[in-house]
């Protein structure tokens, strides 16, 4: 029997680069704190995470830099664009994040903002490590060479 997609669950944004430019290591599910006119610009599609991460500053989790479209039906209770917003996580792991960045040296960085089945907006973050030039010629020409296996793997066939 086919799945149903959840007409509620709907991916808004995804980082691409991310893993291009990141080794990441673990990832993580976190809620983030909107205004009303910020979820109908998400639901119409007009977000961008691709040049945002996200920092703990005073014992929170924010996402800076990512873009949220304002709207014109939303005059006069609009939004700022590129405003910070909050991203809601559990005390551990916030003690985790907080750990890996000052000490471990690494990166915080979205990788996709979607509604969930709920209809509820999340933020799947990544705890990354920045990868040097080399990795990236690698990773680079390891998809290469995937795309090139499939080619051939669809010609024989």
């Amino acid at each position: 029997m086919a799945k149903h997609s959840d007409p509620n669950s709907k991916l808004i944004a995804e980082n691409r680069q991310a893993r291009y430019h990141y080794a990441v290591e673990d990832t993580l599910e976190a809620g983030i704190v909107l205004q009303g006119s910020e979820v109908k610009s998400m639901r119409v599609g007009q977000t961008n995470i691709a040049e945002s991460y996200a920092s703990v500053e005073d014992a929170e989790l924010w996402l800076i830099n990512s873009y949220i479209a304002s709207l014109n039906q939303a005059t006069h209770f609009g939004h700022e664009e590129r405003r910070k917003r909050k991203l809601l996580v559990s005390k551990r792991e916030l003690a985790r994040l907080w750990n890996a960045t000052q000490r471990e040296g690494m990166t915080i960085v979205p990788l996709k903002m979607y509604f969930n089945e709920k209809g509820i907006a999340k933020v799947l973050i990544g705890i990354a490590k920045g990868k040097k030039q080399a990795d990236k010629r690698e990773t680079e020409a390891k998809r290469d060479w995937n795309r090139q296996k499939q080619r051939l793997l669809k010609q024989n066939y």
